[in-house]
């Protein structure tokens, strides 16, 4: 695919972003493991929360490929930022914009697009990942209002002083065929009842906000159900077809990102008189993770491409999202070997891009879930 020139000047506007603005503090906010408002902030201030959003809803009128060519450039230097911006958007303001009413998009939408507030998305639960189907919170009506009680797990920008809502996935009621009636839900930050629990200690994306949810009698609107009675399952399955094209953006970005430290550092880097670049193990190793980096971007552009064009991308988008993840996680492991004790420093990028970069092949569909989907695609049994 040939970039046109806005993806050109996006990519170098994000660019310049992360190496001026976010990169400096990265290591800050990792080791405090402080939310960074003010990196987010500004982001918000360059439109990043609004691109693949129309700008009647304080969007930018661009699309989600261009969302991911942002990723790819935050990502280089700092997993966390980039994930509070994909999650943000992917996963928190884009259900309202698929499936939420005119009010409900009018209402929560403009402040999300700006980057002004943001949402989670509720759908992981102690006993329902992959397996979503197992949904255990429920979403009892009573009068004129749902009554959810539960508890959801892992969910980003759920708690910080900026979140205004969560869209949680709760059993309504039994299907025609006995199965769980899924629906998604609503609920605004603050509702009594609905408590984000503490943050996890996490290996890594130290600087995202990630916490535990519970739902005691928690009373919310009937009118905030979010799309269709019973779709919420299917709906949200969507979303995250969508969301693997964006996180193979981010998981190429950290490939990528392995490859320009290692490049940088083994020239830097004396060793028996000469720089490590000129020892052929060193340039091979580089080489190849280059060639990992070039794969992945080319998977995830071709995903995209099939999106944009309104063709079916599911298969695409899971190839795109292993083949990605897989090629963060070895680079990174790669470019801390290169940098030697350096590496295992957390002042180091690549060392935090190691720890980081394992969630990649976990969230939003483990490895093992994209081959199950890769394999149905083929017609083989899965």
């Amino acid at each position: 695919m040939e970039l046109s020139q806005e993806y050109t000047d996006l990519i170098g506007s994000v660019r310049e972003f992360a190496q001026q603005v976010v990169a400096p503090v990265s290591y800050k906010h990792d080791k405090e493991k402080s939310f960074p408002y003010d990196v987010v902030k500004q982001m918000g201030q360059m439109g990043l929360f609004g691109l693949p959003f129309p700008e009647e809803y304080g969007g930018m009128g661009g699309d989600y490929f261009a969302l991911a060519l942002a990723l790819e450039e935050l990502a280089k230097v700092d997993q966390s930022v980039a994930i509070t911006l994909e999650a943000g958007v992917g996963l928190g303001a884009m259900p309202i914009y698929k499936f939420g009413t005119q009010e409900q998009k009018e209402r929560w939408l403009p402040d999300l697009a700006e980057g002004k507030r943001l949402a989670g998305f509720g759908l992981t639960e102690p006993g329902a990942g992959s397996d979503a189907g197992a949904t255990a919170t429920t979403a009892v009506e009573d009068g004129d209002e749902w009554v959810i009680n539960g508890g959801k797990q892992f969910i980003t920008n759920s708690g910080t002083d900026i979140t205004s809502l969560v869209t949680v996935t709760a059993v309504t009621g039994t299907r025609p065929d006995g199965g769980k009636e899924i629906s998604t839900i609503i609920v605004p930050a603050g509702t009594p009842g609905f408590v984000a629990e503490p943050p996890y200690d996490k290996v890594g994306w130290n600087a995202s906000d990630t916490h535990p949810l519970s739902f005691t009698d928690v009373r919310v609107p009937r009118e905030n159900l979010l799309g269709t009675r019973g779709r919420g399952y299917a709906n949200f399955l969507s979303i995250l077809d969508e969301g693997r094209v964006a996180i193979a953006g981010l998981a190429t970005g950290v490939a990528q990102g392995c490859v320009d430290e290692s490049i940088k550092y083994a020239a830097e880097r004396q060793s028996f008189g000469k720089s490590i670049d000129q020892y052929q193990s060193i340039s091979f190793a580089i080489a190849r993770m280059e060639a990992r980096a070039y794969a992945a971007r080319t998977a995830y552009y071709a995903a995209a491409a099939k999106m944009l064009a309104g063709k079916p991308f599911k298969k695409e988008a899971s190839i795109a999202k292993m083949i990605s993840s897989e090629a963060a996680m070895d680079n990174a492991r790669m470019a801390t070997q290169i940098h030697g004790g350096y590496g295992f420093m957390n002042e180091y990028t690549v060392s935090r891009h190691y720890r980081d970069s394992k969630i990649l092949e976990i969230g939003e569909g483990t490895t093992e879930v994209q081959l199950m989907l890769i394999a149905r695609a083929l017609g083989l049994p899965a």
